[in-house]
């Protein structure tokens, strides 16, 4: 990854395009430099047709200043920044922030400026931040390389790092700032000719002042670069939480039509997240309220939810909601329940939730005592503290026993404010860095995520660096394996499969089925028919010499009857498998952004049906093999429930971590491969593929 230092940190500024004409991009971005920024260091002016500005010096050209500048920031009309762009390399300029608009988003003739912007670049060593983005805010260090008339409104420091490509929707997140949450550096990368949001994620996994990470992503453009920069901020125990628009055929249009961006499969990015402990979020309130609450407390060993309240509906209501999202009340200890019981009138609950009743709410210190109580329960990750309403002075003291009781305890409080109604209250508890979600509903969203990465961080044992797959463009032509074939190629590879073998005729047919004994399965063997159920192509359970014989010739005739263009090479006899067992299914697609993506779940019939399915970027390791069985809805089927035998759950994960391993030593040639149905046995009993559909890259295939 390209070392940010000096962009983020600059010594020097070139400004490309200074104005004084009002309202114009060249002289906001001069009043953000010279009047809200807090910069040390030295800021060119370059205009050709100023010799001053605002008793500053006006360079004519960047070939024309004293010194080679860290940065320069491009702020002319579009014709004239590759010219602009081509002195900057040409001088030396490490980084090139480039503001304006009108290149890949703007149709062909922009797409190919864009193309012609990046290649200067590259020719000279230059690197790219834009274009069409609204600069870069280092709140942290004030300063503002943009045009925005907001960055003066939006400068209040913290540990949260933000990484989008819209300008719109990271301006939105910046101002979750009026609910006191501090975010410190804000990248936001336009149309990514070159540096790209995972450039800033990256940077910010080292950067010592960033605690959190925050993304919004419209598109990732590429999968390698992304992946390792997730993988540093894993490695570092920085929580990275992502919005990732596009994930319906409308959502994709705009925001191929906005960045240019692979929007990819909304099903695959978020694989990729869950395997690496991306936090994905719903919207923007989930990711603000999400991001602040890892901000004031990242999740420690304890999960359980704490619920303090002086309102029995609100109690039930905040309690569905710790239900509902798969979240648990904590028990609490035996002296926490005995303080409560000595504290609180006979008639309020002190069992979790808590309901102090509102007869407490007019003594503060009873309160302070309680839910300082209840906050420091060892059993406790966080206590939900959800306030109705704005009861005026009642609702002050409550916003100070609830500050009051935070400076006692590591464990969080999350005061939530219900009311539309906003007091001082409310503000008072923004201005103490609460930033308190405004529903139920929201905060226990934001708590549900952060309890999932808490169980997540906790089920690793080590980050492992994971490299991807080959991604190479789409295959301008494909072939499809022999099943006979495939399954020798798994075979050699230390994968299970039972005793086939080719018949010719339907003689052979009989003798190779007697020889391996029955019951056998008869299938269609042809090159042109992937799918050979739906044409009555596969034949079960045969057991005796006459059935084989009988099913040579239906087969054989359904086979002329559906697909009469297509070359037969015979049938393909098989063992029949064990009585009993599971049906599942692993396929694997090459994805153009990730690469190789393993989908394992419910297989034969099912998989269409019921869609029980989890995926995972290739290669994997034992902890994803063990996730991704763990994470099917019918797992308990497999683990024994209601009195099952239980699956061979060893010889499953084997196999997911054996079919891996396959598709890396062959990346480069398979473009999909579809194991459907995998048979799966009783423990001891392993776990077999029964159908094997490999799809190659015919190019590949012609050149070895």
């Amino acid at each position: 990854m390209t070392d940010l230092t000096r962009l983020i940190h600059p010594r020097s500024i070139a400004l490309v395009g200074a104005s004084d004409r009002l309202h114009s991009i060249g002289e906001r971005t001069l009043s953000n430099l010279l009047d809200h920024s807090e910069f040390d260091g030295e800021i060119f002016l370059v205009n050709p047709t100023k010799t001053e500005i605002r008793g500053q010096k006006c360079w004519p050209s960047v070939a024309a200043l004293p010194v080679t500048p860290d940065i320069a920031v491009i702020v002319v009309p579009v014709a004239g920044v590759l010219a602009v762009a081509e002195e900057c390399a040409g001088r030396g300029v490490p980084f090139a922030v480039v503001l304006t608009s009108g290149f890949g988003e703007a149709g062909e003739e922009g797409e190919q400026a864009q193309v012609r912007l990046k290649a200067i670049a590259d020719a000279g060593g230059m690197r790219i931040y834009g274009p069409n983005c609204p600069g870069l805010t280092n709140v942290n260090h004030r300063l503002g390389l943009t045009f925005s008339p907001s960055f003066p409104h939006d400068l209040i420091k913290g540990p949260i790092g933000l990484a989008t490509q819209g300008g719109g929707l990271g301006r939105n997140v910046m101002q979750a700032m009026d609910r006191g949450i501090g975010i410190g550096l804000w990248a936001s990368t336009g149309n990514e000719v070159d540096l790209q949001v995972a450039d800033f994620i990256h940077y910010m996994a080292d950067a010592p002042d960033i605690k959190v990470i925050v993304t919004l992503l419209e598109g990732i453009k590429d999968g390698a670069k992304f992946v390792a920069a997730i993988q540093r901020a894993a490695a570092n125990g920085k929580p990275v939480i992502a919005f990732k628009v596009g994930k319906s055929e409308y959502g994709q249009r705009a925001a191929q039509s906005h960045t240019a961006s692979l929007t990819g499969s909304a099903e695959v990015n978020s694989a990729v997240f869950r395997q690496f402990g991306v936090i994905e979020v719903d919207d923007i309130d989930e990711l603000v309220d999400t991001a602040w609450l890892f901000a004031r407390a990242m999740p420690g060993p304890e999960d359980g939810i704490g619920i303090y309240t002086s309102s029995g509906g609100t109690a039930a209501l905040t309690a569905d909601a710790v239900g509902t999202r798969g979240l648990r009340l904590a028990t609490f200890a035996p002296e926490t329940r005995a303080l409560l019981k000595e504290l609180l009138p006979d008639y309020a609950a002190i069992d979790n939730p808590v309901d102090t009743t509102a007869v407490v709410l007019s003594d503060a210190q009873l309160i302070e005592k309680t839910l300082g109580a209840v906050a420091s329960d060892p059993n406790l990750g966080c206590v939900i503290v959800p306030i109705t309403l704005d009861y005026g002075e009642t609702t002050i003291q409550m916003a100070r026993t609830i500050i009051a009781a935070q400076k006692n305890c590591t464990t969080p409080i999350v005061p939530i404010w219900m009311s539309d109604r906003m007091g001082e209250g409310y503000r008072m508890l923004v201005e103490h860095g609460f930033a308190p979600p405004r529903s139920v509903g929201k905060g226990l969203s934001a708590v549900r995520r952060w309890v999932a990465y808490g169980r997540w961080k906790r089920s690793q044992s080590g980050v492992s660096a994971v490299t991807l797959t080959s991604v190479l463009p789409p295959a301008s032509a494909t072939r499809s394996v022999s099943e006979l074939e495939g399954k020798r190629q798994l075979r050699e590879a230390g994968i299970a499969v039972l005793p086939n073998a080719l018949a010719r005729s339907q003689e052979e047919a009989v003798a190779k089925a007697a020889a391996m004994g029955f019951p056998v399965v008869a299938k269609i063997a042809s090159g042109q028919i992937v799918h050979k159920s739906d044409i009555g192509g596969v034949q079960v359970g045969l057991k005796t010499a006459e059935q084989v014989a009988a099913a040579w010739v239906d087969i054989m005739a359904s086979a002329a009857h559906h697909r009469p263009d297509a070359t037969i090479d015979g049938l393909l006899i098989e063992k029949m498998a064990p009585q009993g067992g599971v049906e599942l299914m692993i396929g694997v697609t090459r994805d153009p952004v990730f690469g190789h993506v393993m989908t394992f779940g419910m297989g034969g019939i099912y998989v269409e049906i019921l869609r029980d399915v989890t995926r995972r970027m290739l290669p994997i390791g034992a902890e994803d093999a063990a996730a991704m069985v763990r994470e099917m809805r019918c797992f308990p089927l497999l683990d024994g429930a209601r009195g099952r035998p239980r699956a061979d759950l060893q010889a499953l994960k084997a196999l997911l971590l054996k079919v891996s391993a396959f598709v890396v030593a062959n990346a480069d040639r398979i473009e999909e491969m579809d194991l459907n149905p995998v048979w799966l046995g009783a423990e001891g009993e392993g776990a077999l593929p029964l159908d094997a559909v490999i799809i190659e890259r015919a190019e590949q295939k012609a050149s070895a």
